[in-house]
């Protein structure tokens, strides 16, 4: 008798109803697909950590916003410890901890995924305003300690930059060498690339940033902002392989 299996990207998908898998030919990326959300309120797709995250109304299109306007320092998401608890469930207090370390810097966690080490994490991104900063980035590599990193672009640099976040202390790992002034208000895409140690950072699919890491990533993966941004997200895009 032959056994019948499953690919998991598509267990993932029946698991999680607003991730789901692409029907291209091929390794199917698990796409999130924001349109059944409601426009006001806060993400599913998503948990919010720290920041203010919720889903907006951009033209036909539902999206993803971090509005950094009423940020304060220390200030995690509202809901923090519920979404702690879904990410990691009994370890999740260990994960507050250091979440508070990190308060300056907002981000979500992509609720369909609960693993992410070899592969793609694509979004498209529209900076809206900041005095502080204007940063879209992409978060991976996020352990249950609340170590992580990110992939960023931040308007008031003009430059993608790799950063590590470690037992409370942020890092700076690499700057892309090549400096790319964006517009405010229009969208723009990102991605990276993980083959083992091995690191890639595109920005409208021009490659900007390699590097080789100490370790091959393996954590959960999201959305990333810092202190006033206000940014929108769409079409986030993971393939995994």
């Amino acid at each position: 008798m032959r056994r019948k299996f499953f690919a998991p990207i598509l267990v993932i998908a029946l698991a999680f109803p607003f991730f789901a898998a692409d029907k291209k030919s091929g390794p199917k990326p698990i796409v999130v697909d924001f349109s059944k959300e409601k426009a006001g309120a806060t993400p599913q797709a998503f948990l919010p950590v720290v920041g203010n995250w919720s889903i907006q109304q951009d033209g036909k299109d539902k999206v993803i916003t971090v509005d950094g306007r009423a940020w304060k320092k220390g200030n995690p998401a509202e809901g923090m410890i519920e979404s702690a608890r879904k990410i990691y469930g009994s370890r999740h207090e260990e994960f507050i901890d250091n979440v508070k370390a990190f308060a300056y810097f907002p981000y979500a966690v992509a609720g369909g995924v609960d693993e992410f080490h070899d592969g793609e994490i694509s979004i498209r991104f529209k900076l809206i305003s900041g005095s502080l900063d204007q940063c879209a980035g992409i978060l991976f590599n996020l352990k249950p300690s609340g170590d992580y990193l990110t992939v960023r672009f931040n308007q008031k640099e003009s430059n993608l930059v790799l950063w590590t976040f470690k037992s409370g202390k942020r890092s700076f790992v690499k700057r892309a060498p090549e400096d790319v002034p964006l517009d405010m208000g229009q969208w723009y895409t990102m991605k990276i690339a993980v083959h083992g140690t091995q690191l890639q950072g595109y920005l409208n699919d021009k490659l900007l940033l390699e590097y080789t890491l100490p370790e091959p990533v393996n954590g959960r993966i999201g959305l990333w902002s810092k202190t006033d941004s206000v940014t929108e997200f769409a079409d986030y895009k993971v393939l995994k392989q």
